[in-house]
C-alpha cells in the first residue's frame, strides 16, 4: 500500500509539472547601474528586474532624484523590454516610458520623460560588492577640522560655514562633498536640525541615510535613519528638533548598519542600489561622503571616519 501511495504521488507531481508554466528566465534579470543622457547631463539612475511567479517580470527604478519606484510589469517582446512609471509628483504630464535591449552585457534604450521628450539610456550590470575577507579597520580620521572647509567642496555656490566646531548650512543651497573618496568605512557623525528641516548623508556619494525631523512618525524608509527608498529603520529614534543627535554607520560592500542615537535601527542590510540624488551610478568605485544642503538649514559636527585597510 505504501509503495502504491508513493507511485501515485510521483505521478501527481509529474502531471502538475506539465500543467504549470516554466518560470520566466531572462538575462535581463538583475540590477543595473544606468546613465541617462538628458539635456547635456549624464544622470545616474538604477533599475532592478526580477521574476514574479512564473510569467511576470517586475522591478524597481530609481531616477536621478526621488525614491525607488515599483515597476508593476516589465514587458518582453522580440528581444526588447519596456515598462512605464506614473509621475512621482504633481505636475508631470504623462507616464515615464522606457524601452531597451540587452547588447552583450550592456543595456541600451530610451526614456520618455514626463515632459514628453525622449532621452537615451545605457546600463551596466551592478557589481555584487561582496567582500571575501574580514574587515580590518584603520585609525579614526577627522573629516571636519572644526575651523574651516578644508577637505570639502560644493557643487555650486557655497552657503556652508564653519563656526565653533560646527559645519553649518544656514539656508537651502548646495550640497557639500569630501575631496577624498572612500570604499568601506565606519562613520560617526552628529547633527542638529530646526523643526521641519531635512538633510541627508550620502555614503560613497550614492546611498542616502535620511536626516529628517521625524519624531513621532512611522519608521518608513523616507524618514529619519532610513536608507532613502530602500531600507526602513526598525524603530523611530529621532529626538526633538533642535537637539544634537548621532549616527554611527558601517558600510562594507553593500551591507549597511545604522545606529541612531545609540540604538541599532538597521543591522547588516543590503542596499540594492543607488538612491535618488546620487552623484553617479558607478557603484564599484570608491566615493565621497556628501551632506545634503538643499532641503533646509542643517548643522553637523564631530565627523569621524575609519576606513577599512
Amino acid at each position: 500500500m505504501k509503495l502504491i501511495k508513493t507511485f501515485l504521488l510521483l505521478c501527481a507531481i509529474i502531471s502538475l509539472a506539465h500543467v504549470l508554466p516554466a518560470q520566466i528566465q531572462t538575462p535581463l534579470e538583475g540590477r543595473w547601474d544606468l546613465v541617462i543622457a538628458k539635456d547635456g547631463q549624464q544622470l545616474p539612475s538604477w533599475l532592478e528586474m526580477r521574476h514574479s511567479g512564473f510569467k511576470a517580470l517586475v522591478g524597481r527604478f530609481v531616477f536621478a532624484f526621488g525614491s525607488a519606484r515599483p515597476v508593476s510589469e516589465v514587458k518582453l517582446n522580440d528581444g526588447k523590454f519596456s515598462f512605464s512609471i506614473p509621475p512621482q509628483w504633481e505636475g508631470g504630464n504623462q507616464n515615464m516610458e522606457f524601452e531597451g535591449v540587452l547588447e552583450g552585457e550592456s543595456l541600451k534604450g530610451t526614456m520618455v520623460y514626463t515632459d514628453g521628450k525622449k532621452y537615451s539610456l545605457t546600463g551596466s550590470r551592478a557589481p555584487s560588492l561582496l567582500r571575501d575577507k574580514p574587515v580590518v579597520w584603520g585609525s579614526p580620521i577627522q573629516l571636519f577640522n572644526g575651523k574651516d572647509l578644508s577637505g570639502w567642496h560644493t557643487e555650486g555656490k557655497n552657503q556652508w560655514v564653519a563656526e565653533n566646531g560646527v559645519l553649518k548650512s544656514p539656508k537651502s543651497g548646495s550640497n557639500i562633498i569630501t575631496d577624498k573618496t572612500f570604499s568601506d568605512f565606519k562613520l560617526h557623525i552628529e547633527f542638529n536640525y530646526p523643526k521641519g528641516s531635512n538633510s541627508g548623508i550620502y555614503l560613497r556619494g550614492r546611498y542616502e541615510v535620511q536626516v529628517m525631523d521625524s519624531k513621532g512618525a512611522e519608521p518608513w524608509d523616507d524618514q529619519f535613519s532610513g536608507v532613502y527608498g530602500f531600507l526602513q529603520p526598525n524603530q523611530m529614534m529621532a529626538k526633538e528638533a533642535g537637539e544634537w543627535q548621532t549616527y554611527d554607520i558601517t558600510l562594507v560592500g553593500r551591507t549597511v548598519t545604522v545606529v541612531a542615537n545609540g540604538v541599532t535601527v538597521i543591522c547588516d542590510q543590503v542596499i540594492p542600489g543607488i538612491t535618488g540624488g546620487a552623484i553617479d551610478s558607478r557603484e564599484g568605485e570608491p566615493g565621497p561622503i556628501f551632506l545634503q544642503g538643499d532641503h533646509g538649514p542643517i548643522e553637523y559636527r564631530n565627523i569621524v571616519i575609519m576606513e577599512a585597510k
